[in-house]
């Protein structure tokens, strides 16, 4: 390893590790230091990349017991392995963390195993099983990511009350599973145990799920998850969970105050947010402080301290992995004496529920607030016929775009592969594209993707299939 590194970035998940390849390719001297053990932090060994793995054989196990027949499949009785599930979640995480490494290597990036912590300017110490080593460089990136938000009264042994990160591994299918929490991640697990087999009660504070999202998408989405036997309690808050029992006890109380009740669990899954990671990091020593959630606060990914700078989730901003990657990617730039930017107004959102939530920009809520006028163009998948022939046709795509200038501000949709379709809607907006721009785009049909551009024709009131 270097004596003196350009950049020590403290984190090696999505934001980290771009960020250290991105410095590689620009001639930077660069170290990652990452405590885990692997690198790609939550989102590759705990959290989207294994969620993912285990919501596509989900949604083919559920399609082969109950859709298989009448698209004139038989499969006889489909049974459900558990073990070689989770087994085939697990090698695709391995190959993807040991790919990353592959990646430093190529760039010239060390990869440096052990906790990471700032010990003053220029200085990064490492602390492995070994002893303590301490790194020079000129710059540090903190980017060490988020947590899993506790809930005040509920203990998570990650075996009966587990987090996001013990429902990647469950040791056999709940009969009852309650999900505190109607947000992402949330829906995401619980889709998954639901088509395993589990009956899920989900429990949300706020009167509605997915909060931040377009309401309309979030009504949409409630009604499909509800009819696919999800049930759930809005207005609703846990104020304790029994684990003293063989069953689960879940105290319930309507959050404007009321009488409580006990729903029985045989598995809870804990899922009210994430929280950045940001303790013990030394930030005293160079005269940072967080705000009270513990963020770090920067401007252009510097922070209050010189040469030490900020990406990820442990900054302001959508917990997202790849706004982590941009913000890295463009960290490595400016530091290399280089112009790089993220656009906030740009970064998608996806839910990977079946059928998937995909949206980008301003809400109709948001713009409503903001006094803004604009236009709608709204599309039914339903009407589309790609979606018909593959008996898919629940949901919408809806683009908001400006009354005056037709420039897009917004895109929200709910179908089955909107979480790739929404990178058009993306780039259009980098683009600041009007609505018009894709409704004289042609399309390939028959695609779920003229859903798209149908919406977009629907805009100025000219939609053709519906």
């Amino acid at each position: 390893m270097s004596d003196t590194y350009d950049i020590v970035i403290i984190g090696g998940g999505p934001g980290g590790y771009n960020c250290a390849i991105r410095a590689g390719q620009l001639g930077l001297k660069t170290a990652c230091v990452e405590m885990r053990g692997t690198l790609g932090g939550t989102c590759l060994n705990v959290g989207c990349i294994p969620s993912k793995a285990l919501l596509h054989a989900s949604e083919l196990f559920e399609a082969a017991s109950t859709e298989f027949a009448a698209l004139g499949i038989k499969t006889g009785n489909v049974e459900l392995d558990l073990d070689a599930m989770l087994g085939q979640k697990d090698e695709a995480v391995d190959g993807l963390t040991k790919g990353i490494e592959f990646l430093f290597k190529k760039n010239g990036v060390d990869y440096v195993s052990g906790r990471g912590r700032i010990a003053g300017a220029g200085k990064v110490e490492v602390t492995t099983d070994d002893g303590v080593t301490t790194l020079e460089t000129r710059n540090i990136v903190i980017a060490t990511g988020s947590e899993v938000t506790p809930l005040p009264g509920v203990e998570i042994d990650e075996k009966r009350v587990v987090s996001s990160t013990g429902a990647l591994s469950l040791d056999k299918v709940p009969g009852k599973l309650v999900l505190i929490g109607a947000g992402v991640i949330g829906l995401e697990l619980g889709s998954v145990w639901r088509r395993l087999g589990a009956e899920v009660t989900v429990v949300e504070y706020l009167d509605r799920i997915l909060p931040g999202m377009d309401s309309e998408l979030a009504k949409t989405a409630q009604r499909i998850f509800a009819k696919q036997g999800m049930d759930f309690k809005l207005g609703t808050k846990v104020t304790g969970v029994d684990a003293s029992g063989d069953t689960l006890a879940v105290t319930l109380e309507p959050a404007d105050g009321g009488d409580a009740e006990t729903v029985k669990a045989d598995t809870v899954l804990v899922c009210i947010g994430r929280r950045p990671f940001t303790e013990g990091l030394g930030l005293e020593t160079v005269g940072i402080e967080t705000d009270k959630r513990g963020f770090i606060a920067h401007d252009q990914y510097r922070t209050s301290a010189e040469n030490v700078w900020v990406v990820g989730d442990c900054t302001h901003g959508p917990m997202l992995a790849h706004k982590a990657e941009d913000e890295g990617v463009a960290c490595a730039e400016r530091i290399a004496g280089k112009a790089g930017h993220v656009n906030y107004g740009v970064i998608p959102g996806v839910v990977y529920t079946a059928p998937e939530i995909a949206t980008v920009g301003k809400t109709e809520d948001e713009l409503k607030a903001e006094g803004r006028k604009y236009k709608k163009g709204k599309f039914p998948f339903q009407a589309n016929s790609r979606a018909r022939t593959n008996h898919a046709t629940d949901g919408f795509v809806k683009i908001l775009a400006d009354a005056e200038t037709d420039e897009i501000l917004g895109a929200h949709m709910i179908g089955a592969n909107v979480g790739e379709m929404i990178s058009e809607l993306c780039l259009a907006m980098e683009f600041r594209a009007a609505s018009e721009d894709i409704a004289r785009t042609c399309h390939p049909h028959p695609t779920l993707t003229e859903a798209v551009r149908q919406a977009a024709m629907g805009v100025e009131g000219w939609t053709m299939q519906s």
